[in-house]
């Protein structure tokens, strides 16, 4: 496989219990097939240790303004995202594989962001109450205002036309 960043031939790592492809000597990317981040981006995962330091070439440079392509997936290019609600690290991966690619240095700054899975979870719940909290209030709001005018209409059918609540004798079903 080519590396997405520099073009060099990535070389396939054990680390652990997983197989990684590394771009070593070249930009000292890290390549993660579907599901095999998730084993090492927290601090307490030790399989993540020996990918923290790969041996890079100073002399080559990595145009990060480029699309990547992903090395898995032919013609493929990848996707850009945030790893993270503190949006600090911004990695590449591939929407038809689900790989990830992580240039030099990234991995150490995720492991770095949260010490477990709750705490990443709880940050990304404060952050999305942050963005949409009051929308979502608002909405739930008019909903339950809804609710409450739909039931107030329903009790007024049930007191002017009780014979059509006789459950199973309408065609529409009851409220």
């Amino acid at each position: 496989m080519k590396c997405p960043a520099c073009s060099s031939t990535l070389q396939e790592v054990e680390a652990g219990e997983i197989k990684v492809d590394v771009c070593r000597n070249g930009c000292g990317g890290v390549w993660f097939d579907n599901f095999e981040f998730k084993k090492v981006d927290e601090q307490h995962e030790s399989t993540g240790e020996s990918l923290l330091e790969i041996d890079r070439n100073p002399n080559v440079t990595v145009d990060y303004s480029v699309k990547r392509q992903c090395p898995r997936c032919e013609d493929q290019p990848m996707l850009k995202h945030f790893v993270s609600a503190k949006r600090e690290v911004e990695v590449d991966e591939c929407p038809a594989c689900g790989g990830i690619w992580l240039d030099t240095g990234e991995l150490r700054s995720i492991r770095a962001q949260y010490a477990t899975e709750e705490e990443r979870a709880a940050a990304a719940n404060e952050y999305f109450q942050s963005v949409f909290g009051e929308e979502l209030a608002a909405m739930k709001s008019k909903s339950e205002e809804h609710a409450r005018k739909a039931g107030r209409f329903a009790r007024l059918f049930r007191f002017l036309c009780p014979s059509a609540y006789i459950k199973g004798k309408q065609d529409w079903g009851a409220f």
